[in-house]
């Protein structure tokens, strides 16, 4: 079958299967040929011709949903990915949490990094935190949390070894004084590593902890999930920050309308604020 047949295809399965995974075709359409090189690998995993036999191996074995669901999601992480996000984080959300956090006589600033893939995000806050907010507050400590659905995500996220590339946009004193050089790998050191726990956990699962401070919810439940798990997700992330904290969604992303308990956090890009 020609190339632009066989991508037919699979986007007419997608449609037909994501739905009924509680997913949104419109979230995979940029990724669709990722998702379906994997596909053809599950194909041949099974020893079926096509994807008219696996829609009758997925009726056949509904454990198979499972499997599908696993594979489906498709994981972008960099180190200070989306450079302006972060600028917005150190310049005026962490200064305003480490105040709240030391007028209620707090000890320390509780974050999540949920969807965390392979830990970039959670260990670029580890970084800011430690070279940029640290000083400012003695009293308090950073205790993140960092988690994903996928564990081959997690297992990687806990190694903290991580290749040049995934690096490039972090700045460069902290690139040299955050990691070790170990067989052209670029390993985090323990003092960031220790402020981040890594656990596995969906997203259409209740919050693992709460309540925070700061929430990443970057470039998963508002881009992969559909309309009622987006609800679903916003109302729980919402629910697990404390009053006054800080939810971070995509930077090309937006949250369902109406957002009850939320507003734009003034000067910082992609970010919401709990008030109270």
């Amino acid at each position: 079958m020609p190339a632009g047949g066989a991508d037919q295809r699979c986007v007419e399965f997608l449609q037909w299967a994501l739905p009924r995974l509680g997913l949104r075709w419109a979230g995979f359409r940029k990724v669709r040929r990722q998702v379906c090189r994997r596909l053809r690998r599950r194909l041949e995993e099974l020893g079926l011709a096509d994807l008219d036999a696996y829609r009758e191996h997925l009726d056949a074995h509904p454990e198979e949903w499972a499997v599908l669901d696993a594979i489906t999601p498709i994981t972008i992480s960099r180190f200070y990915r989306d450079v302006e996000v972060f600028l917005g984080l150190e310049n005026e959300v962490l200064p305003a949490l480490g105040a709240s956090a030391v007028a209620d006589g707090r000890d320390r600033v509780s974050a999540w990094s949920a969807g965390c893939a392979s830990g970039e995000e959670a260990y670029t806050l580890a970084l800011m935190w430690h070279e940029t907010v640290a000083a400012r507050f003695p009293t308090l400590r950073l205790e993140a949390l960092a988690t994903d659905a996928d564990p081959t995500m997690v297992r990687r996220a806990r190694q903290a070894s991580y290749d040049a590339s995934s690096l490039r946009e972090l700045p460069a004193r902290w690139r040299d004084d955050g990691f070790a050089r170990r067989g052209g790998r670029y390993c985090l050191r323990a003092e960031h590593r220790e402020l981040v726990t890594v656990r596995r956990h969906d997203l259409r699962d209740a919050p693992p902890a709460q309540p925070l401070d700061l929430v990443f919810c970057r470039n998963v439940a508002f881009t992969y999930l559909a309309a009622a798990g987006q609800r679903t997700a916003l109302a729980r992330l919402t629910a697990a920050l404390r009053p006054g904290g800080a939810l971070v969604i995509g930077l090309h992303e937006s949250v369902p309308e109406p957002c009850p308990g939320l507003v734009p956090w003034p000067g910082a890009r992609a970010t919401f604020r709990r008030p109270g």
